[in-house]
């Protein structure tokens, strides 16, 4: 799999660009580490064309936060509330201090196993949007996608936006799941899926 390639500050430090919104141009310093594959500017351009309307006032989950670009791109683009999962501790410190240096409380970073995460009942507000990119080629997507339905994840009409290899097989989706867009950009497969 070739690794998509971000700007390096020092060998062990690289960035990400906030598209657009409240943050817009900001350059926020991301851990390179193996495993962590920020989106690139242009898929997340195309993603958030798709979500346009959907964004502002809405509820977030970054399921496998790792750099948090989607979810930082989401509350810069007026999201009310977005929560970061991420598993490896260096990610989550360095996404607190992102948050912290763009002066908002609307992140809530929690540093966990999303797969465990996720099997528990969500006793919370369910969510509108959530964005499950995990690492690729570990097989995550299917166990993700049935925990967000079987524990109360999911608000009513939830969109997911999932990103795969672009060999994944076809996802097993409930009859009420649709999928309203589809890309591939390079060797990445994007989907989003609405659940009505």
């Amino acid at each position: 799999m070739k690794k998509v390639r971000i700007s390096k500050q020092n060998s062990s430090m690289g960035e990400v660009r906030v598209i657009a919104g409240l943050w817009r141009g900001r350059k926020l310093p991301v851990l390179n580490a193996e495993g962590l594959r920020p989106t690139t500017d242009r898929m997340k351009e195309t993603l958030f064309n798709w979500l346009m309307s959907d964004i502002p006032h809405s509820r977030c989950l970054d399921c496998f936060a790792g750099s948090g670009s989607l979810g930082i791109e989401a509350l810069s683009r007026q999201a009310q509330a977005v929560t970061f999962l991420e598993k490896f501790v260096g990610a989550a410190n360095q996404l607190k201090k992102n948050l912290v240096s763009l002066k908002t409380e609307n992140g809530r970073v929690i540093h966990t196993d999303s797969l465990q995460f996720l099997a528990q009942k969500n006793s919370e507000d369910p969510f509108d949007i959530i964005f499950v990119d995990p690492p690729f080629h570990f097989g995550f997507v299917p166990q993700v996608l049935d925990r967000l339905e079987k524990y109360n994840w999911l608000a009513e009409n939830a969109l997911i936006y999932v990103e795969t290899e672009k060999e994944h097989p076809p996802l097993s989706l409930p009859n009420n799941w649709r999928i309203i867009k589809e890309k591939v950009t390079g060797q990445v497969l994007s989907r989003l899926i609405l659940v009505e």
